[in-house]
């Protein structure tokens, strides 16, 4: 039925949309909670001197 393709593509679009809102929170939640629960571990940064 062409009729009902429209809301067919609306009720696509919302879908993949939802999916992709879920997907973004639940990885900055993951990652978010796993930096913040870690202990403060100071970074080794090596100082590059140039050498004219």
């Amino acid at each position: 039925m062409p009729q009902m393709m429209p809301l067919n593509w609306l009720m696509l679009f919302s879908f993949f949309s939802i999916l992709l809102i879920l997907f973004n929170v639940m990885n900055y939640y993951t990652s978010f909670n796993s930096n913040s629960s870690r202990p403060y571990m100071k970074m080794m940064t090596k100082t590059l001197t140039w050498k004219w």
